[in-house]
């Protein structure tokens, strides 16, 4: 139980009706959700207005409402409590309620388009491997310590969040590692947590459905940069055209690291093979089980961040040296028969031609590359063609499928996706709109010593069809047609 009064502390009122002594005994922002003696945060949405519920959380036995616009007859007995942004708010009031849990924890956040995952798991685990209590939030899971607990969104509302949080500082973490999507920062699910750090990875093509154009989805990444406070690090990578735009305005220590440029932090590809990557990091080598020029700088970002965290540069190298893929990231599967299937969540035209070419860079050109693809329904239309092109261009053979179509038709999608090819990559392309049938075909094509890409999903255990989620992992069906096709 806590005070109304502490819980809209720095929430930015603007008026209140009532008395803010109240005790509440939770905090929601779904109607649905709310129980007796709760508070309830009316927000704006893009789809529906909170403030439309207030009566239906009041019926529920919310004691308080947080919200932007003062109804005109107030309920009696109910404290209503103005502020400018009631989204923000909810991140402020959130973060109150459990304590500021993200003040007790050393939270290091990391955005990008890609590498967020990557980057955030090998951090937990580097950090776990070299005794500290750590936790992770991530597209792929959510740990404690040890303990594995599901993940719905790669940033999770505020609630929910900083309910994480808390049981993170309870359990005894030190350090936390967290994805920070572009919606999380713009939806303010991040707003009233301490940051430590913040990484960013690269920006490419994505969420365009979402921020419309590509300075506002670059403007979304640079204001988690902007918002850092001055005791915190940024870590920027240089090698991004936009990577010092993130760290303009940031009030943070600012650090960079890079392969190409002048930077704090440097490393060089020494040599790359299928299971593998050599590289020099600030002068000393190590062998990383990760392939691909895209997880060097991933390793790169993981190696400064552990520095400016403290952790002794030796210990931090023989640690990376012992780490293996993350799940759904570059992850090889070798079929009995000598067949290499890849699965990666590649879902975005630079994150597709970045595996692509790392494959390419490994081949000796004696085998086929044969590419399973799809995009996804109800998300960024535009790099549907781009995504094609790119498949085409560097594969012997693609097949456009489905990934998760979503509310759309799956047909229609891949017809959108053909219209990136020109007529020579057309005759390299053919559509089995069955994910599943599409990878079987993949793997009935393929020979020894053939590679297969299937890219777009990665670590994801389901297939999203007309709003049903139905179970579908890449992995086990690669494993499957290998078997039937005795291969």
């Amino acid at each position: 139980m806590i005070k109304l009064s502490d819980i809209l502390y720095r929430t930015g009122l603007t008026e209140v009706v009532g008395n803010t002594l109240v005790t509440v005994s939770g905090i929601a922002s779904d109607s649905r959700l709310v129980k007796k003696g709760d508070v309830f945060v009316a927000m704006k949405g893009t789809r529906s207005d909170g403030h439309q519920f207030i009566g239906q959380a009041i019926g529920r036995g919310a004691v308080a409402v947080i919200l932007e616009d003062m109804p005109e007859t107030p309920a009696e007995g109910i404290v209503y409590a103005k502020v400018g942004n009631s989204a923000a708010a909810l991140g402020i009031a959130a973060s109150n309620y459990y304590g500021n849990p993200s003040s007790k924890l050393k939270l290091v956040g990391i955005t990008g388009t890609n590498g967020k995952t990557t980057t955030a798991s090998l951090l937990y685990r580097v950090f776990r491997e070299l005794g500290y209590g750590s936790g992770l939030l991530s597209t792929i899971e959510n740990k404690i310590n040890d303990t594995i607990l599901p993940s719905t969104h790669t940033t999770p509302d505020p609630i929910a969040l900083n309910a994480l949080l808390d049981r993170m500082a309870v359990a005894g973490c030190e350090f936390a590692f967290m994805e920070v999507s572009s919606h999380a920062i713009v939806q303010e699910r991040i707003s009233g947590l301490t940051f430590t750090g913040g990484v960013f990875t690269n920006i490419t093509h994505d969420h365009l459905d979402y921020h419309q154009t590509f300075k506002n989805y670059i403007a979304a990444k640079k204001r988690f940069f902007d918002e850092l406070p001055a005791r915190a690090f940024s870590l920027t990578n240089m090698d991004d055209r936009n990577g010092m735009i993130m760290v303009q305005n940031s009030r943070s220590a600012v650090s960079t690291y890079a392969f190409r440029a002048m930077a704090n932090y440097r490393g060089k590809v020494l040599e790359s093979r299928i299971e593998g990557t050599k590289l020099r990091i600030q002068g000393r080598e190590v062998w990383i089980q990760l392939v691909g020029n895209f997880n060097a700088y991933n390793c790169l970002a993981v190696y400064a961040t552990a520095v400016l965290l403290g952790q002794d540069p030796a210990d931090i190298m023989i640690v990376l040296s012992q780490l293996g893929p993350v799940e759904g990231r570059f992850e090889r599967i070798l079929s009995p028969g000598g067949i290499t299937a890849i699965v990666d969540y590649a879902h975005t035209p630079d994150a597709l031609e970045n595996v692509l070419r790392t494959i390419t860079a490994l081949r000796t050109y004696k085998e086929k590359l044969i590419t399973v693809v799809g995009a996804g329904g109800d998300r960024d239309r535009g790099k549907r063609p781009l995504m094609a092109a790119v498949a085409a261009r560097l594969s012997d053979k693609v097949i456009l499928t489905s990934d998760n179509p979503r509310s759309e038709d799956p047909e229609t999608i891949i017809r959108e996706m053909q219209a990136g090819l020109d007529p020579v990559q057309r005759k390299k392309v053919i559509v089995i709109t069955s994910r599943l049938e599409a990878i079987h075909a993949a793997c009935h094509m393929a020979g020894r010593g053939d590679i297969i890409l299937v890219a777009g999903k990665g670590h994801e255990k389901y297939q999203e069809i007309k709003g049903v989620k139905t179970p579908f992992d890449d992995h086990q069906v690669i494993q499957t047609a290998f078997l039937q096709s005795g291969k």
